[in-house]
């Protein structure tokens, strides 16, 4: 038993040649939908908090159950967020239709231009669609001295749980772009079972052998110089605040001194998380050794010529169970996927993931 292999190509522009090119511009200048979101704060077991961003049909931003007007509120400035969710939002999202649990990838949050243009997609096609927020993503920091991690499966359990017991009776599916793709394919293959019922799923621009992606990143000068540079300037920002709330945290001064995801990762994620090191985080938290345990209908989607993903650590169709298809187009970029007439759009995306979704997959 084996995964399905499809190898067609996206309509990639002729203007736009290369992967690196495909996701600078995908990521920065690209024209993508602008969307406002209800949301929700979820209280975790261990003392701190998600936030998911929802939209949907009937869901209005600006506008509360009761009909009065709500303007964007002073603690959600800043973030894709225009009012918080109230009990009377409730009765929209009691339906049986199709919905949506949507996860970013690093350092991304619902104002990331993928999660924007799939939320607006589907929005659009009549689903609801709950954007969850890694912690410390959302624009407001988390409470724990811990923050998100590439392998955190039971994360991703307890918010698809969350969502579930939401929407009872809705045809429930769920999607991972880039870092949240591997913790989401953790936990199916951790799983060996469909998982909350899920309907299918989906992971796009997926590093699911951290190893060889985090050597991609922090390795060749344009993943230490152009990519790590990047991530790093949010990532230490946010670990110096929290030195500053958890005194000997960290070592401030190394972390001043930090150039690479791997030195990052050894610094804090992986001691924070309850690994030894960067390479025994990169090696354990891999989600590409589960995909042949995974039993709910799964696109995984990741582009040949990705930046961030060797194309030489791409799963093989055996190394993934039947419920698993591949789609391998020589294009894309990471997280990229434009197309269309200059300057371009983000629609094959979300087009992609209705295709499936649809297709009873």
């Amino acid at each position: 038993m084996s995964a399905r292999i499809d190898a067609g190509p996206y309509p990639v522009p002729a203007w736009l040649p290369g992967g690196h090119v495909q996701t600078l511009y995908g990521a920065f200048c690209a024209q993508h939908p602008t969307l406002h979101f209800v949301r929700e704060r979820v209280d975790t077991p261990d003392g701190d908090f998600v936030d998911l961003d929802w939209c949907g049909p009937g869901l209005n931003p600006n506008q509360r159950p009761d009909g009065q007007a709500s303007p964007h509120e002073s603690s959600l400035v800043g973030t894709a967020a225009h009012r918080w969710i109230e009990d009377g939002d409730q009765a929209v999202l009691a339906g049986d239709g199709p919905a949506l649990v949507l996860f970013h990838g690093l350092e991304g949050s619902s104002l990331s231009p993928y999660m924007q243009t799939i939320a607006h997609a589907l929005r659009a096609a009549g689903w609801i669609v709950a954007a969850a927020h890694f912690r410390g993503c959302s624009g407001v920091p988390n409470r724990l001295a811990r923050a998100y991690y590439s392998g955190d499966s039971a994360e991703i359990d307890f918010i698809i749980g969350h969502v579930r017991a939401r929407l009872p009776g809705a045809s429930l599916h769920v999607a991972g772009i880039s870092l949240g793709g591997n913790a989401l394919l953790r936990l199916l293959g951790e799983s060996g079972a469909p998982v909350h019922g899920l309907r299918a799923a989906a992971a796009i621009s997926v590093p699911m052998d951290l190893a060889a992606c985090g050597g991609r990143l922090s390795d060749t000068l344009w993943g230490r110089q152009i990519y790590s540079r990047y991530f790093l300037r949010s990532m230490c920002r946010k670990i110096f605040d929290k030195a500053r709330e958890f005194p000997g945290l960290v070592d401030v001064s190394r972390a001043r001194n930090l150039r690479t995801l791997r030195e990052f990762d050894d610094l804090y994620t992986a001691p924070m998380h309850g690994y030894h090191n960067a390479l025994d985080y990169w090696t354990r938290a891999s989600s590409l050794p589960l995909l042949a345990s995974i039993r709910t209908p799964t696109l995984v989607l990741n582009a040949r010529n990705d930046p961030f993903v060797p194309e030489a650590s791409l799963p093989g169709s055996h190394d993934a169970s039947d419920d698993v298809l591949l789609h391998q187009p020589a294009q894309g970029g990471h997280a990229g996927f434009v197309t269309g007439m200059f300057p371009g759009n983000l629609r094959w995306l979300p087009a992609r993931l209705l295709q499936f979704f649809s297709a009873g997959n």
